[in-house]
């Protein structure tokens, strides 16, 4: 089963970030029916569109991951997730999954934490260069004002002793 999901669905399923747009997504889920458990096995490639965390431009995101669950059946009536991350237990009278929240989850697994520019084949960053033009200013009126509370106690010392 192939599905293709965009930022609604997240939307639908709770996500209140707007750092995420145009979100494309295709799931793909393989359902493996063993004795007593089943394996699913979920694929999800796409792309979005976030901001930069350094520069702040529009930055396109591709996402690309697996993940495998396996659903075990259990005489219990409610469904129950075990220890084991990737392990949920089912009633054998169960006749529906539901594995939206799953993708749900998966799918934000495949977001990356830290969303910055790459850098060219020179090593240079591909930020918006006005940007780090005014971070690098900052960072070094920053670095100034830090070497100046260095020797601050010292003046202090030598108040002290006169």
């Amino acid at each position: 089963m192939i599905t293709r999901l965009t930022k609604i669905f997240l939307v639908e399923k709770g996500y209140d970030g707007n750092d995420i747009e145009n979100l494309e997504c295709n799931v793909r889920l393989t359902f493996d029916k063993k004795v007593n458990f089943f394996l699913l096995h979920f694929d999800i490639d796409g792309k979005a569109i976030a901001a930069c965390d350094r520069c702040g431009d529009p930055l396109e995101l591709v996402l690309w991951d697996e993940f495998k669950l396996i659903v075990k059946l259990t005489n219990d009536d409610q469904l129950t997730e075990s220890v084991e991350e990737d392990v949920v237990f089912i009633p054998f009278n169960e006749t529906i999954i539901d594995v939206s929240e799953w993708i749900y989850e998966f799918i934000l697994l495949t977001l990356p934490m830290q969303r910055i520019h790459g850098e060219d084949d020179n090593g240079k960053s591909l930020c918006n260069p006005e940007m780090i033009n005014i971070l690098d200013e900052h960072k070094q009126k920053i670095e100034e004002q830090e070497r100046k509370n260095i020797w601050s106690g010292l003046d202090n010392l030598k108040n002290k002793q006169n």
